[in-house]
C-alpha cells in the first residue's frame, strides 16, 4: 500500500486501511476541503475497521460510518459538507466482497487483463462506463470530479437502494487486484497501470510505490493511494509460457561474477583444442616446405 498528497495538493486527504489477517482493505478519499476530508475519511476507517466482519455486513458497517460522519458534522459548524467516498474489499479464502461508493476504484488483473469491477457513482464516470466516453476523454472532462453517491452527506440505512453498491467474486491464485482513491486513476490509463504491474516481482508495496510514483510524475493532480495485493501464483501480465522462458534462459544464461581471465570448462577445453589443430596446421606446412 502507498499514499501521497500528490504534486499539487498541501495535504492528504486519503485515508487506508489494511488488515491481513482479518482480510479487509480500505481506500478512502475525503471530500469536503482540508479538514473535512481529513476527518470524515478518518471517521469512515475507523468506524468500517472496528465493525466490518463479524460484528456487521459491509452495508451495514459503510451504513455506519455514513451517519457517524453525518452525526459529527451536524455538531460541528467547521465541517459541515464533509464527506468521503470508499473503496472497501474483505477477502475470505478465494471470494472477495466488494463495498463501493463513489469514484474510488477496485480493479481486476487476471490472464494478461486489467478489468474495473466497480462503477464510477458520478456523470462522467457513468457515460465512461456506458462507452459514450473514452477513458481518455473522461479522465481529462471538467467534471470527472462531481460525484453522485457519497459517504456522509445525509443519513443513510444500510439497505437503501443506490447507496452501497456490493459485488462478490472469486480470486484466483494467479490473480491480484488494485484499491486506488480517483488520484491514481485520474493520472493513469488502464493500460499504464498494468505496464507498472507487469513488472511485479514479488514486493506488492513496492508495486503500490511505483503506481503512486507514476502518478505523480503523470501530474498528481490529487492525492494518490493504492493497494495492491497479489494472489500466491501471480506473475503480473507475464504468461505462463513467458515465465518458463525467462526460467530456462536464467539456468542456461552464463555465470555472473567470474573474475575477469576466469572461464567455464567448455571455454578451456574449446581453447586447447584449437590449439592443438592451429599446432598441427603449422607443422604441416613447414614439412612442406622443406621436402
Amino acid at each position: 500500500m502507498a499514499t501521497d498528497p500528490g504534486r499539487v495538493r498541501d495535504e492528504n486527504e486519503d485515508r487506508y486501511y489494511v488488515d491481513d489477517e482479518r482480510g479487509v482493505f480500505l481506500v478512502v478519499d475525503g471530500v469536503g476541503g482540508h479538514a473535512g476530508g481529513e476527518t470524515a475519511a478518518e471517521i469512515a476507517v475507523d468506524v468500517i475497521s472496528g465493525s466490518v466482519g463479524a460484528k456487521a455486513s459491509i452495508p451495514e458497517a459503510i451504513a455506519s460510518a455514513n451517519n457517524a460522519i453525518y452525526e459529527r458534522a451536524c455538531s460541528d459548524e467547521s465541517l459541515q459538507g464533509m464527506a468521503c467516498v470508499l473503496t472497501l474489499a474483505v477477502i475470505q479464502e478465494d471470494k472477495v466482497t466488494i463495498g463501493h461508493v463513489g469514484d474510488s476504484r477496485l480493479y481486476l488483473i487476471w490472464n494478461g487483463a486489467m478489468r474495473k469491477l466497480t462503477s464510477d457513482h458520478s456523470p462522467v464516470g457513468e457515460r465512461e462506463d456506458r462507452g459514450e466516453l473514452s477513458e481518455e476523454e473522461a479522465m481529462l472532462h471538467p467534471r470527472r470530479h462531481e460525484v453522485f453517491r457519497d459517504v456522509g452527506s445525509r443519513p443513510r440505512q444500510a439497505g437503501a437502494e443506490e447507496f452501497v453498491e456490493v459485488k462478490e467474486f472469486l480470486l484466483k491464485p494467479d490473480a491480484a487486484v488494485l484499491l486506488c482513491s480517483d488520484g491514481l486513476s485520474d493520472c493513469l490509463t488502464s493500460a499504464e497501470m498494468s505496464e507498472i504491474i507487469e513488472c511485479y516481482d514479488g514486493d506488492p508495496v513496492q508495486t503500490a510505490l511505483d503506481l503512486v510514483e507514476a502518478a505523480n510524475e503523470a501530474g498528481g493532480t490529487d492525492n494518490i493511494t493504492a493497494i495492491f495485493l497479489a494472489g500466491s501464483e501471480f506473475i503480473g501480465n507475464t504468461t505462463p509460457i513467458m515465465a518458463e522462458a525467462r526460467e530456462r534462459n536464467a539456468i542456461t544464461r552464463p555465470r555472473e561474477g567470474l573474475e575477469t581471465g576466469q572461464r567455464s570448462w567448455k571455454q578451456i577445453l574449446t581453447g586447447r583444442v584449437a590449439f592443438l589443430i592451429y599446432g598441427l596446421l603449422l607443422g604441416l606446412l613447414l614439412a612442406l616446405r622443406f621436402r
